[in-house]
């Protein structure tokens, strides 16, 4: 069984209450994956396998700042259950 790894991410610039196309987009990217994403006000999370990170993270990052995003910043941890 492949590992499972929790993605935490936030892009900048942050507006509250009214995500900009740079966030959208990133969550977007993210769920054209298959991946249902946790949307946030403060930051957002999804879970994916290990072997999937590398390709997630690059087209959130890529689809982010394609739109806008100034600072784009990820998190990622093992899941020990």
């Amino acid at each position: 069984m492949s590992e499972r790894v929790a993605v935490e991410f936030t892009v900048e610039p942050f507006t509250d209450g009214e995500p900009g196309r740079h966030v959208t987009a990133a969550v977007e990217a993210v769920q054209a994956h298959g991946v249902q994403v946790d949307f946030g006000p403060f930051g957002s999370m999804f879970w994916t396998t290990i072997e999937s990170v590398p390709v997630i993270v690059k087209d959130l990052v890529t689809a982010a700042y394609a739109n806008g995003a100034t600072h784009v910043n990820v998190h990622l941890a093992r899941d020990d259950s």
